[in-house]
């Protein structure tokens, strides 16, 4: 769902930026997956003037084009130009050397200096399509303006811009699709007024009738309203409709259309139009048709009725579907003069019924099925109703019917204090309870120093019960403000199956054996020394053995490391010298009231990856090939969400640490020549020491392959120019949340620093693929997703995009 921030700005007063308002939300429940922004012409016209053509005459070497010089305010440049129709003294858009144009057909492209026929042009003289405003490519566009030379060309063309916040709506808040939906909830969070549009004429005659209206069932059609409006001009929109419209991805149709698809994106509330001249018998009836019944739908396609989907009905039958989708003979067309205005509340039940029976997933059934707002469809159709008539023209023809005879009512719900900090694991002060909920129109009564009862707006279907409204105060307290126990723990409704952790291990020791790597085996129990020479490990953390057998078998161990490297050394003396082993292992420490066990998995890598041949050279072991490995493990247990750092310590010469939260994970790295010596091995050894405990308790379980997508992946590429403090990972992390479900993986191809970029900077060459496992992407999609990662990069960590 998208939505407009200069759409919010007319319900409520925002000062925040789009970002600071997107943490907001966030944090409320109403995720916002991404910030876009809109302009009415794509780019701004950046970098594009107001230009006045100087001289013109013919190009000598060629002779369909011509040479000019076109003061641009700044200076006087020459540009060669092909249109038939460009001459001197005329007022031309200009766009200068470095702009971006984005035509409407074909690939953005930016402005260069340039050698044309062996003549330098300097800029570009634009025509319509050239610059994303219209189709025509006649010839240039001439201007009649007073503007200055050198003037933006987008104050000429008063282009439109806004953020756009795109949210990933959960189900259960139907109440906030919408830019009003949303403004409710930035009221509690801000504690500011929201200010619904006036209606302060509306003139519909008395006593005139229109189109009448019968509701056979009220069960599935509790309200039903309309009104005729006469003498209607079907046309485009006015320009400002078809921009909001744009925002939000939606097509505009004609002006009557645009406003209903307006007054649903505003409000809330779906509205359809009819042609009142094919209403036969002049009267509509809400009533459910035969099973086995044919409709034709606005698609063109013949369907077959159920029965159970509710429809709206002439004499003659079916004219659409109610609250999923209209008829193809009933539409709006341009031929149209005279509508019959819809604005219903719909049972959920019966329009969900009806578009999955059908398969038809529109805006309209989407909040129907979900639950709209039961006391909305006058304002929104008195709404819309007066737009029409300004924008399309027409009167009233009948005033407004309203069939609502069993009016919904408000929930009331008893809610205790003591239910409100058990549940939120913290006091909040009654005060600040009764704030919260009235920032959300939920009024309190009957309040006692026990509880209260609250008023719920039926607009509200996801808050019914008691646990409801605490989740309503807890969410616009905010999560964050909550702290949680170091011991939290929960209770689950359903069954959940135990991890068979030697399954686990097992599948690890297949994945790991298949790699070449060898498992080893070593004794827990090791020398004493190891602990006293290595700042590694303390010695206050020894499990001393009471009746050692030797004094190199005096303490359990604790680390795999040591024991690791002695059964290195073993092989390395036999001349074995190329190695990749791994073990899980337990390892052991003394603590103050007691004694803690822990279980892990090390990695060892060494000597040479490539063996010598007469096809290659030997080539030595490098740290991206252990850390890969360490990667494929934490893949393969569907861990995701770890944070890594570069640390410079014991027993490392350098390494990464992996975290989980708070908690240690492992590391991976070199190990240091001192560490190695100990165990008197004298070659560079990779290593790697993961918390096996963690793993399993953090796991989601193996991951389980997926059938491969018949829709091709696409790949693009990007070349980021950063600081050189900031990490792959960090640029990682930015990437999977900015590219959301299409991007799939990425990959670096080129890692530049040097003298061609500014000092204390480095250059990643990034590929990043884009899939999606329900259709094939289209460039539109594929743009805007990386339009959306070029922005995360430049606002999150500095980037600078290279060209």
């Amino acid at each position: 769902m998208k939505i407009s921030i200069n759409r919010l700005k007319h319900f409520i007063e925002l000062d925040q930026t789009a970002e600071e308002i997107a943490a907001l939300l966030t944090g409320s429940g109403l995720e916002v997956e991404g910030i876009e922004t809109f302009e009415s012409i794509k780019g701004g016209l950046e970098g594009v003037v107001i230009g006045e053509v100087l001289t013109c005459e013919r190009h000598p070497n060629a002779d369909k084009l011509s040479i000019t010089t076109v003061d641009i305010g700044t200076e006087v440049v020459p540009i060669v130009c092909g249109a038939p129709n460009v001459a001197a003294g005329q007022k031309v858009i200009v766009a200068t050397e470095g702009a971006m144009l984005y035509p409407l057909s074909g690939e953005p492209f930016q402005i260069k200096k340039a050698k044309i026929r062996g003549e330098v042009s300097q800029g570009m003289i634009c025509a319509e399509d050239e610059i994303g405003i219209g189709e025509s490519h006649a010839g240039i566009m001439v201007l009649d303006t007073d503007l200055a030379n050198g003037a933006p060309a987008a104050s000429y063309f008063n282009i439109e811009s806004t953020e756009v916040l795109e949210i990933g709506l959960t189900p259960n808040r139907a109440d906030a699709a919408s830019h009003l939906g949303v403004a409710r909830d930035l009221k509690a969070l801000l504690g500011k007024d929201i200010q619904l549009p006036l209606i302060e004429h509306f003139d519909a005659p008395k006593g005139k009738d229109g189109i009448a209206v019968e509701v056979e069932n009220t069960n599935d059609c509790p309200r039903y309203a309309g009104i005729t409006i006469e003498g209607v001009q079907v046309a485009p929109s006015p320009e400002w409709l078809q921009n909001y419209l744009k925002a939000l991805d939606l097509e505009p149709i004609n002006n009557v259309v645009d406003i209903t698809n307006f007054i649903l994106h505003d409000l809330g509330q779906p509205l359809h139009a009819f042609d009142a001249a094919k209403i036969e018998g002049n009267k509509i009836i809400v009533k459910k048709l035969p099973k086995g019944t044919k409709f034709t739908t606005l698609d063109e396609k013949e369907r077959t009725l159920s029965g159970e989907e509710l429809m709206i009905c002439d004499q003659n039958g079916g004219l659409c579907i109610a609250g999923v989708f209209g008829g193809k003979g009933s539409g709006v067309s341009e031929e149209t003069t005279s509508i019959f205005l819809e604005s219903a509340y719909f049972s959920p039940d019966v329009i969900r019924k009806g578009s999955q029976f059908h398969g038809l997933k529109t805006d309209a059934s989407f909040r129907f099925e979900r639950g709209t707002d039961p006391n909305m469809p006058i304002y929104a159709l008195k709404r819309a109703a007066n737009l029409i008539k300004e924008i399309a023209g027409g009167e009233f023809a009948s005033e407004v019917i309203d069939i609502y005879p069993n009016p919904v009512e408000d929930f009331q719900i008893e809610v205790s204090y003591k239910h409100i900090d058990r549940l939120i694991g913290k006091h909040i002060a009654p005060e600040e309870v009764k704030t919260i909920l009235e920032g959300l129109d939920i009024q309190l009564s009957n309040e006692s120093a026990d509880g209260f009862t609250a008023t719920v707006k039926p607009y509200r279907v996801d808050v019914t019960r008691e646990a409801d409204v605490i989740e309503e105060i807890l969410r616009i307290y905010g999560f964050d403000r909550v702290a949680l126990s170091e011991n939290l723990d929960a209770d689950y409704l359903a069954e959940h199956p135990s991890k068979d952790l030697n399954k686990l291990q097992y599948r690890l020791s297949e994945l790991l054996t298949g790699l070449g790597y060898f498992e080893i085996i070593t004794n827990s129990l090791t020398k004493p020394i190891y602990v006293e020479k290595s700042s590694y490990l303390q010695e206050a953390d020894n499990v001393m053995i009471l009746n050692k057998l030797s004094e190199d078998l005096g303490v359990m161990r604790q680390s795999l490391l040591f024991t690791g490297l002695e059964v290195l050394a073993h092989n390395i003396n036999r001349r074995q010298k190329d190695l990749k082993l791994f073990e899980f292992g337990s390892v052991y420490f003394k603590e103050a009231q007691g004694y803690r066990e822990e279980k892990r998995l090390s990695l060892f890598l060494t000597g040479d990856k490539v063996a010598e041949s007469w096809l290659a050279p030997s080539k030595s072991v490098q740290f991206p090939d252990l850390y890969a490995v360490v990667e494929l493990i934490l893949e393969k247990m569907g861990i995701d969400n770890v944070n890594v750092s570069i640390v410079h310590e014991s027993p490392y010469d350098y390494a990464l640490q992996l975290m989980i939260g708070t908690k240690v994970l492992g590391s991976v790295g070199m190990l240091s020549t001192s560490s190695a010596k100990l165990a008197e091995v004298k070659q560079e050894v990779l290593f790697a020491e993961l918390n096996w405990g963690l793993i399993c308790k953090k796991s989601k379980g193996l991951k389980k392959y997926q059938e491969i997508s018949k829709f091709p992946e696409v790949r693009r590429d990007l070349s980021l120019v950063i600081d050189k403090a900031i990490t792959f990972d960090q640029v990682k992390t930015v990437a999977l949340k900015a590219g959301g479900k299409l991007l799939q993986r990425i990959g670096v191809f080129d890692v530049y620093q040097g003298d061609k970029i500014e000092s204390g900077k480095k250059a990643y060459a990034l590929s990043f693929y884009l899939q999606d496992t329900a259709q094939t992407l289209t460039d539109k999609v594929i743009d805007k997703t990386m339009n959306r990662l070029i922005q995360t990069f430049e606002n999150e960590v500095g980037a600078m995009i290279r060209k």
